[in-house]
C-alpha cells in the first residue's frame, strides 16, 4: 500500500446536504493478490493463469518475475493482466520457479515504480518480494533505514522489507529474511523469490490469506484456492498464521519464526474480498459463508416483501440466503454490465445518475407494483446505495428495503485495504436512521456483529472485526499513530 506521502483528503460532502455524489469508490478495495510457482518447466505461464484468477484482488497493475537458478526476467504493466501479459511476454520469462502480483493501488499510488514484484540484486544474489498487506510501521523504518543511507525506489511500504533484509547482520539469507519480518508490524502474506528458491510468510496474526497446493511434484502458492481450481492443482492446506516455508529442490520446509500472537483473520475477506469460490483460512467455500449471512441477515430484519434482489455481484449469495431465510421469492431486478471499462467519457448531467446506470440497469418487468428487499454486502460512503434505490423506484417498485449483509462500517483498516478516512464513512457519523433517509430506501437494516460472528467458520475471537468495532487487534505506537494519521490513543 502506498502510505509514503501525505495522507489523501478526498473532496467531502454531507450526505445530507446535497444531492451530488462524493467522489471515490463506495466500496472497499482489497490491495493485491500474490502467487508463486516453483518445480515447473511453465512456472511463469502458471503464474499467470493464478493471476488471472485472482484479477479481483487487484485491477491496476500485475508483475512476474521468474528464475532459473542464475537471472531473473522481469515482465510488468499498467492494467488488467489479460492486457498485460501475452505469448511472446510470457516466452520471455523461463525458469522453473516464478512469482506474481496483481495490485490495487490508492490514489496517486497507480505507478510503474510501485508495481511488484519488487526486483534487487544485492550480496547474497538476486531477491523478488511480492507482499499482500500493509505494514503500520513502515514509515517508522523507512525513516530509520534512510537515516542509514538507504536508497527507496519507491513508495511503497513493501520496499522497506526488502532494505531490512539488505542491512540484517544475521548469516544466512533465510536467517536475515526471518530477521526483517520479525521488524514489521501489521499484515503481510508474501512471497520471495531467490536464485536457490521461494520463500511464503503470512504474518503470526493471520490477516490475510494464504494457501499451498501442488501440481504433480511442483508447489503453488496463492491468495485464494480459485487459483488452484484454475490450474487444476490440489489444495494442500492453508499456510499458518506466523508459519514461514522454504520451497527448493530440497523440498519443502516449515518454520515459526514469529513471536505467537492472538490470529486476528480478515473477516471482510468472507463478507466481499475473496472469490465466491475460494477457501480461505481453511474453511468451507466463501460461497457458503456469504449464504449463511444472508440467511442471518433475514432471521433479524425480516420484511414482508414480494421478492429478494441482489447486488450484483458480491450481493448474490447473501441475497438467495436471505430469500431462503425470509420465504420470499428470489429474483434478478439488476442486470450488471460486465464490459464496463475503467474509463468512459460521461455525458451531460441530464442523464441522471449515469455511474451507475453504466454498470447497473434496473429491469422493470420484475420490479414494477413490487415491494422489494436489496441485499448488498456493504455500505461503505451510501452514494450508490442512494443511486440503486432511486434506480429501483423508477422501475416502479412500490417499497424498497435495503438490506446489508455486514454491520455498519465505522472505521478505516490499516492492514492492506484501501478504505475512505472516518469522516468519509457514512456509518462513523450517522445513525442507520439517518442513512435510510439519504438512500431514500423506505427500511434499511444491517446484519449485526453478533449475527455475522456467529455465522463465520471457526472461533469469533480469531477474526479481526476492526473496520466495524474500531478495535484494532495490533496496538498502535505514537509514532505508529502520527503517520497513520491517527491523532487518538488506540483503543
Amino acid at each position: 500500500m502506498d502510505q509514503f506521502r501525505t495522507k489523501r483528503e478526498l473532496p467531502i460532502v454531507s450526505p445530507f446536504a446535497s444531492h451530488r455524489s462524493l467522489e471515490g469508490p463506495d466500496k472497499f478495495h482489497e490491495e493485491c493478490a500474490v502467487v508463486g510457482v516453483f518445480g515447473h518447466e511453465e512456472a511463469a505461464n502458471l503464474t499467470y493463469l493464478g493471476l488471472y484468477a485472482l484479477q479481483h484482488r487487484g485491477q491496476e497493475a500485475s508483475g512476474i518475475v521468474s528464475g532459473d537458478g542464475n537471472q531473473f526476467c522481469v515482465q510488468k504493466g499498467m492494467g488488467l493482466v489479460a492486457d498485460i501479459y501475452n505469448k511472446a511476454s510470457l516466452e520471455r520469462l523461463p525458469g522453473h520457479m516464478a512469482i506474481g502480483h496483481n495490485r490495487y493501488s490508492t490514489a496517486g499510488g497507480n505507478d510503474l515504480k510501485n508495481v511488484q514484484p519488487l526486483t534487487v540484486n544485492f550480496a547474497l544474489g538476486n531477491l523478488a518480494l511480492a507482499h499482500n498487506g500493509n505494514l503500520i510501521n513502515a514509515q517508522v523504518l523507512r525513516n530509520e533505514l534512510e537515516a542509514y543511507g538507504a536508497i527507496f525506489q519507491s513508495t511503497s511500504d513493501s520496499e522497506v522489507i526488502i532494505h531490512l533484509i539488505a542491512h540484517s547482520k544475521a548469516g544466512s539469507f533465510l536467517a536475515r529474511v526471518m530477521d526483517a519480518l520479525n521488524q514489521v508490524r501489521g499484515a503481510f502474506s508474501v512471497v520471495l523469490l531467490t536464485d536457490n528458491g521461494l520463500i511464503a510468510a503470512r504474518d503470526p496474526y493471520g490477516l490475510r490469506p494464504l494457501c499451498l497446493g501442488r501440481v504433480r511434484s511442483s508447489w503453488i502458492v496463492a491468495s485464494e484456492t480459485c487459483a488452484f481450481d484454475l490450474l487444476d492443482a490440489e489444495y494442500v492446506r492453508e499456510i499458518e498464521p506466523g508459519e514461514l516455508i522454504v520451497i527448493s529442490d530440497q523440498g519443502l520446509d516449515s518454520h515459526r519464526p514469529f513471536p505467537k500472537r492472538d490470529q486476528a483473520m480478515c473477516v471482510f475477506e468472507y463478507v466481499y474480498f475473496a472469490r465466491p469460490d475460494s477457501r480461505i483460512f481453511g474453511a468451507n467455500a466463501v460461497y457458503t459463508t456469504r449464504k449463511a449471512l444472508g440467511r442471518q441477515l433475514a432471521s433479524e430484519s425480516w420484511v414482508p416483501a414480494d421478492i429478494v434482489i441482489p447486488v450484483p455481484d458480491s450481493g448474490v449469495p447473501a441475497a438467495l440466503g436471505y430469500a431462503e431465510g425470509g420465504g420470499i421469492r428470489f429474483e434478478t431486478g439488476l442486470i450488471r454490465n460486465h464490459y464496463v471499462g475503467r474509463t468512459f467519457i460521461e455525458p451531460e448531467q441530464s442523464i441522471r445518475h449515469f455511474g451507475v446506470k453504466v454498470k447497473l440497469n434496473a429491469v422493470s418487468e420484475v420490479l414494477s407494483g413490487k415491494r422489494v428487499v436489496v441485499v448488498d454486502d456493504s455500505l461503505v460512503r451510501g452514494t450508490t446505495s442512494r443511486k440503486i434505490v432511486k434506480m429501483i423506484r423508477q422501475a416502479g417498485a412500490k417499497e424498497v428495503h435495503m438490506r446489508i449483509s455486514s454491520p455498519p462500517i465505522v472505521s478505516p483498516c490499516f492492514y492492506g485495504i484501501d478504505t475512505p478516512t472516518k469522516k468519509e464513512l457514512i456509518a462513523s457519523n450517522h445513525s442507520a436512521e439517518e442513512i435510510r433517509k439519504y438512500i431514500t430506501a423506505d427500511s434499511l437494516a444491517y446484519l449485526s456483529l453478533e449475527g455475522m460472528l456467529k455465522v463465520v467458520p471457526g472461533a469469533p475471537e480469531h477474526y479481526c472485526n476492526a473496520c466495524f468495532t474500531e478495535h484494532y487487534p495490533i496496538p498502535f505506537t505514537r509514532a505508529e499513530e502520527l503517520q497513520l494519521g491517527l491523532f487518538e490513543p488506540a483503543r
